[in-house]
C-alpha cells in the first residue's frame, strides 16, 4: 500500500515541478542552517570527561575580601589561586587525587644542532594531574610523587613534540634540552587535547586548537624560574619585582582541581576549606569572614560560561529560521493539497476513509522533507566547512561532520516536514465529497 502512496506522492510533485522546488529550498535551507549552528553548539557545550566529571570539583577562596571585589566591580571569588594558598592545599592532600597547575611555555633545543629551538606550550602541574584526568599514555607515565618531592628534572611529551624530536619513537628514557637544561623523558602522552580545557580554563580561555606539548613537575618550574604564561590577575601591585614576587603576591595565577569520589568527601573537602581559611583568618591574613566555594566541573564550565553566547544566539536564530521555512512549506503545502479537493472528493465519495487521504498527503511531505534534507546534507557540509569565517578559529576547528549529525540532518527534515503536513493534511481530509461533486 505504501508504494501506492508513493507513486500518487511522486506524480503530484511532478505536476507542480516550481511548487516543489520551492519546499525542497525552504526546507534544504532551514534544515542546514540549524544543524551547522547546532554543529558548532555541540561541540562547545559538551561535556570534556563525561565518566567522571561529577566527581572533578574546583575549589574558591576569598583571599581578597568583599571590598576589594566591590572596587572592582565583581561579586565573585577568584577564579584562581595565589601561590601560597595552592601550596598549601597540594601539602595537606585532602583529596584522592588534586593538582595545582599554571601554564608555562618554555623552549626545547633539539638535540640535532642544525635545527633551532622550539617554543612549547605546556603546563606545570602535579604527579597526580594524569590518573585523576585519566591522560592517555602511548609510552611510559607520569612521574610519582617521590619525583614531585625531590623537584626531579623530568617530563611528559605529546605524542607531537615526540614525533619532531624522536621520529616518533620510545623516547621514555631519553633527555630533552628545556631552557639549557636537560630533563628525562618519563611518558609520551597520546593525543589528549579535551575540549574544553576544562582544567584550566582562567589560563585557557576554554578551547585551543592544539594539545599541549609539555607538562613538568609544579615545584620543578618553580625551582627554575619558568614563569606563568597564562593570566595573572592582582588586588594589589606585587611588593617584589619579576617571579619570585609573584610567588609571595596575593596574585591569583595557579589553577586548581581535586578529586572527590563520594558525596561524604565532598562535605568533608568543603568543612576542610572553610577550617583552612578560618585558620588563615585567625593567623591575622585578612579580617573579613571566610568565604570558599566548591564546583564540580560541570557548574565550573556554566560558572565560567564557556560556552560564548554569540554562539547560543547563533543557534537561536537557526532554529527561528527553520521555524519561518517550515511555516512557508506549510502554507504551500496547503494551498497544493486544497488545490486538489476535486481529486480528494472523489476518493472520498468512492469509499476511502480520511485515513487513506492522511496517508497519502503525508507521504508526499515526506517525499518532500527527504528531499529538503539530502539538500540540506550539502549544505550542513558548506555551513561546517565555512564556519570559520564568523567564529573563532579554536572553536570553528571543533564543528565536525560525522555520521550522527548526517542522520540528525535528515531525521530533522523528514519529521519537521511532517508536522509541517499535519494541518494541510487535516483540512485536506476535511473536504466535503457531495459538496465537491456537486460543484464540478
Amino acid at each position: 500500500m505504501f508504494g501506492y502512496y508513493l507513486d500518487l506522492a511522486l506524480r503530484s510533485l511532478k505536476r507542480s515541478p516550481g511548487l516543489t522546488v520551492l519546499m525542497v529550498l525552504a526546507i534544504g535551507f532551514g534544515v542546514a542552517a540549524s544543524m551547522t549552528t547546532w554543529s558548532v553548539f555541540r561541540a562547545v557545550s559538551g561535556d570534556p570527561i563525561p565518566w567522571k566529571s561529577s566527581k572533578l570539583f574546583v575549589p574558591q577562596l576569598d583571599i581578597w575580601g568583599p571590598e576589594t571585589r566591590k572596587k572592582g566591580g565583581y561579586d565573585h571569588l577568584p577564579d584562581a589561586l595565589d601561590y601560597t594558598d595552592a601550596v598549601a592545599l597540594m601539602r595537606d592532600h585532602r583529596a584522592k587525587y588534586q593538582s595545582a597547575m599554571y601554564q608555562i611555555s618554555p623552549s626545547v633545543v633539539p638535540a640535532d644542532a642544525a635545527k633551532h629551538p622550539v617554543h612549547v606550550s605546556g603546563h606545570a602541574v602535579y604527579s597526580e594531574f594524569f590518573p585523576m584526568l585519566d591522560v592517555p599514555f602511548l609510552y611510559g607515565s607520569g612521574w610519582t610523587a617521590q619525583e614531585d618531592h625531590e623537584r626531579a628534572h623530568v617530563v611528559v611529551i605529546s605524542s607531537k613534540l615526540n614525533r619532531k624530536l624522536f621520529g616518533g619513537a620510545n623516547s621514555v628514557g631519553k633527555t630533552i634540552d628545556v631552557e639549557g637544561k636537560d630533563y628525562r623523558v618519563v611518558g609520551v602522552a597520546n593525543h589528549w587535547n579535551p575540549q574544553p580545557r576544562f582544567y584550566d580554563l582562567v589560563n585557557s580561555g576554554g578551547f585551543h586548537t592544539d594539545a599541549e606539548d609539555l607538562f613538568m613537575p609544579f615545584q620543578t618550574a618553580i625551582d627554575m624560574g619558568l614563569s606563568n604564561n597564562g593570566n595573572t590577575n592582582c588586588d594589589a601591585i606585587p611588593k617584589e619585582a619579576g617571579f619570585v614576587g609573584l610567588q609571595h603576591s596575593s596574585c591569583v595565577w595557579i589553577a586548581y582541581m581535586a578529586e572527590l569520589d563520594s558525596a561524604g568527601a565532598v562535605r568533608s573537602y568543603r568543612d576542610y576549606l572553610k577550617n583552612y581559611m578560618r585558620q588563615q583568618q585567625q593567623s591575622g591574613r585578612f579580617a573579613w569572614p571566610p568565604k570558599t566555594e566548591l564546583r564540580d566541573l560541570p557548574q565550573w564550565l556554566s560558572y565560567q560560561h564557556v560556552v560564548p553566547s554569540d554562539t547560543k544566539v547563533s543557534l537561536l536564530v537557526a532554529l527561528g529560521l527553520l521555524i519561518v521555512c517550515l511555516v512557508n512549506t506549510a502554507g504551500l503545502l496547503l494551498a497544493k493539497f486544497l488545490r486538489r479537493s476535486g481529486e480528494i472528493g472523489v476518493r472520498r465519495a468512492l469509499g476511502a476513509p480520511r485515513a487513506a487521504v492522511y496517508a497519502q498527503f503525508l507521504t508526499e511531505a515526506g517525499i518532500v522533507g527527504l528531499s529538503g534534507g539530502v539538500l540540506g546534507l550539502l549544505l550542513t557540509g558548506l555551513g561546517v566547512a565555512s564556519v570559520s569565517w564568523v567564529l573563532p578559529k579554536d572553536i570553528a576547528a571543533l564543528a565536525r561532520l560525522n555520521v550522527s549529525l548526517l542522520l540528525l540532518t535528515l531525521l530533522v527534515a523528514v519529521v519537521a516536514t511532517l508536522l509541517a503536513g499535519l494541518y494541510p493534511t487535516y483540512r485536506a481530509s476535511r473536504v466535503q465529497p457531495a459538496w465537491q461533486l456537486k460543484s464540478n
